[in-house]
């Protein structure tokens, strides 16, 4: 066991879904623009003279971002400059936050443990650089320059990889469900950083010499970036060398990371107050007005749905990953109540909600992953399928079939119904020919007539399997099995 804990910080900016741009009002493509330098102004390249005027939507979706993750919502902020000079940072400094956020003092709950959030601000994004191949020039593309960018702290209570992901996709999760940003870190909505030091048994938490991890695109990657430094920074401490205070980027490539310069600290980026932006104040009104707008947050839906549906935590966990997807389930459980209430569905609600929720998870996501599409996409009313899940709880049509029909209705949004008339899905409910369909094939399978009745059970399922070759698979299972046992004593 290695005498080295690691303490672990987050550092993750999350581009905000607004109309416009931060300061201007320039389109905000959320770097999406494929046309480079189409969205752009006077304001968001810094042309002489011009003056930003902060994006009150961007301030309101940081707020409740705060409010979602438990934060204290300062009543008096104000935004700051940070210099430093790039290419990308057409001001030669950057629009931030630094003594006094909008948000402050929360907490993050994954797998039952808490982590602080130190702090939720606001700043601008940077523009792009690209480096054309084979050219000793970069070129800027402004687009992305002065898009909304959230910028969440958290304190140094992560200990592992695993935990940091855990995090990142929470808030992901948050992100999306309060409306805010897509936080796609493929497409560079989400982007983190990670904090990493460590300290010898028996010494203080933050003793160990912080190094920072820049440059990683995926869940996948924080977790692999994480181990992968807390295992080059063990290595080296236990050779009695000295890590070096610095900023390292991950190779994904070479699945490790790689020095790239020394950290700054605050005091390098010289902040002071932005002159052209005054101070913000916000009352209680405001901020209670902010709190009615926040929606049901993943936890809270989690808690409901097992309670109110009964079901179990690994089946909620999947249901409510995606908002999107636990409104169609509860629109689709909606539309099964009225279908019980009506006589329509003969089943029991707990069998209907149950199997609403099996065919989600498991079909429906399948079509979905199968055709990169979202739930939002889909030609499924929930009317409709809340029909085709009534139908097969009631024995009219069997699992098979159920999912013919389901691909049937993933292709082209048409009524169960419909499409189990047109192919000839439905279960047989004619018991005379049922019983001489079974006759046959009990006559025809001697031997393994004299199997079952030597008590071999695995020549039942080879009958039951004949008799549902012979049927086209529309025999109802149940209902053909107690048959042929019937039949057999």
């Amino acid at each position: 066991m290695s005498k080295y804990t690691p303490v672990i910080g987050m550092e993750i900016h999350v581009e905000l879904r607004t109309a416009s741009k931060m300061f201007c009002g320039c389109k905000n493509g959320m770097g999406a623009e494929k046309t480079p330098n189409k969205n752009i102004c006077e304001v968001c390249t810094a042309q002489p003279g011009t003056l930003p005027v902060p994006n009150k939507k961007a301030i309101e979706a940081v707020q409740l971002a705060g409010l979602a993750l438990n934060c204290n919502l300062l009543k008096n902020s104000k935004f700051d400059r940070k210099n430093y000079f790039y290419p990308d940072i057409p001001k030669g400094y950057q629009i931030s936050q630094y003594d006094e956020p909008f948000c402050e003092k929360g907490k993050l709950k994954i797998n039952g443990k808490s982590v602080g959030v130190t702090r939720i601000h606001l700043e601008e994004d940077t523009g792009k650089l690209t480096h054309p191949k084979g050219a000793d020039y970069s070129l800027v593309d402004f687009n992305r320059a002065g898009v909304p960018l959230m910028e969440l702290v958290t304190e140094p209570d992560i200990e592992t990889g695993a935990e940091a992901r855990m995090f990142c996709q929470r808030l992901q999760q948050i992100c999306r469900y309060i409306g805010i940003s897509d936080a796609d870190m493929e497409k560079g909505n989400m982007r983190c950083e990670a904090n990493i030091s460590l300290y010898k048994e028996g010494e203080k938490k933050l003793s160990g010499t912080k190094v920072e991890v820049k440059n990683i695109n995926s869940f996948k990657f924080v977790e692999k970036a994480i181990a992968y430094e807390i295992l080059r920074q063990t290595e080296a401490l236990e050779k009695g060398e000295k890590i070096v205070q610095e900023t390292r980027g991950w190779d994904a490539n070479k699945n490790a990371t790689i020095s790239q310069r020394t950290k700054e600290t605050a005091a390098d980026y010289r902040y002071f107050p932005e002159p052209d932006i005054p101070p913000m104040e916000f009352g209680d009104h405001y901020i209670e007005n902010l709190k009615s707008r926040l929606p049901e947050l993943p936890d809270e839906k989690i808690n409901r749905f097992i309670k109110q549906y009964n079901l179990g935590q690994e089946e909620v966990d999947i249901l409510t990953q995606e908002k999107e997807l636990a409104d169609y389930f509860e629109k689709t459980i909606s539309e099964i109540m009225e279908k019980v209430a009506s006589g329509e569905a003969k089943s029991q609600e707990k069998k209907l909600v149950k199997l609403v929720a099996n065919y989600l998870n498991t079909e429906l996501r399948r079509h979905l992953f199968e055709n990169q599409e979202k739930i939002e996409d889909i030609k499924i009313t929930p009317e409709n399928y809340a029909e085709l899940i009534a139908i097969v709880a009631d024995g009219k049509i069997n699992s098979s079939a159920a999912q013919i029909v389901l691909e049937e209705m993933y292709k082209t949004g048409g009524d169960p119904s419909q499409i189990i008339e047109e192919k000839n899905l439905a279960q047989m409910d004619d018991a005379g020919e049922m019983d001489k369909i079974v006759e046959k094939i009990i006559a025809d399978n001697q031997p393994s007539v004299d199997d079952y009745k030597s008590g071999k059970e695995n020549a039942l399922k080879y009958l039951m399997g004949q008799v549902m070759k012979e049927t086209g698979g529309k025999a109802n299972p149940q209902s053909a099995m107690e048959m042929i046992k019937e039949k057999l004593k």
